[in-house]
């Protein structure tokens, strides 16, 4: 029977209903990715106010993505905070996805607003710094890759002591790092193309208005399997902190 401690889901939102009904929730999509480590993995609904497990207790935290914008500040969110900063002085891992990413940079300082440029949606190509190279979580993705990616927030401003991984044209904050073991990651390495693809039917006349095609943005949709290792390489890396921290431990 294993002895490793859980990884916590951090649902910060859901998909829509005509979405989970269909494909399941972001925690779905982003367990799955977890699981084929073998890790065993919880989820906890941020929005009920329920109270946290402490950081020490587990072996790592996935943040979510959410239809939510950090830049209002709700209540629930807010309360994260301490918690979160918590997390990263502990040095549990932590990886935030999209809305998780952009609550970890306002978590430890940085600045979070709607990106001037408008949304970034679709698969898009991101390139990896060579600050990436011996990331923990990171090196083993290729200079560019594809990823799913749906924002109209972004970060603004890193975090201070933050080191920037990934970017590119439109979003150049697409992945960072606070400390050895805390990560944001802009695009959605949960997102499948056909999950993808059922946000666009109901953004047509939105992206329109913004000046985006909803028709080219699907027409080069593509399965992102790169920025999908993300998550098995998390759990992983997660699981061998976990193990090698109690290891320590033994007389």
């Amino acid at each position: 029977m294993s002895t490793d401690l859980p990884i916590l889901i951090l649902k910060t939102g859901s998909t829509h209903a005509h979405i989970r009904e269909r494909l399941g929730d972001f925690e779905d999509w982003i367990g799955a990715g977890l699981g084929a480590s073998g890790a065993v993995v919880l989820t906890h609904d941020a929005q009920t106010g329920a109270p946290l497990p402490a950081p020490e207790t587990l072996a790592g935290i996935v943040i979510t993505g959410s239809h939510a914008m950090v830049s209002d500040r709700e209540p629930w969110s807010e309360a994260l905070v301490p918690w979160l900063q918590r997390a990263v002085a502990l040095e549990t891992p932590v990886l935030g996805i999209c809305y998780g990413h952009q609550l970890l940079a306002h978590a430890l300082g940085g600045e979070v607003a709607h990106h001037p440029e408008g949304v970034e949606m679709g698969t898009v190509t991101v390139q990896r710094h060579a600050t990436a190279d011996d990331d923990p979580l990171l090196r083993h993705l290729p200079d560019a890759f594809a990823a799913q990616a749906v924002h109209w927030q972004s970060v603004r401003q890193l975090p201070p002591g933050a080191v920037l991984l990934a970017g590119n044209h439109h979003e150049p904050h697409h992945a960072f790092r606070v400390g050895p073991r805390a990560w944001g990651v802009q695009f959605h390495p949960e997102f499948s193309a056909e999950a993808l693809d059922a946000y666009l039917d109901g953004l047509g006349q939105t992206l329109a208005r913004e000046g985006r095609d909803a028709a080219q943005i699907r027409a080069g949709l593509k399965d992102t399997p790169e920025a999908a290792s993300v998550l098995s390489a998390f759990a992983r890396l997660a699981l061998d902190t976990e193990r090698n921290a109690s290891q320590s431990h033994v007389p």
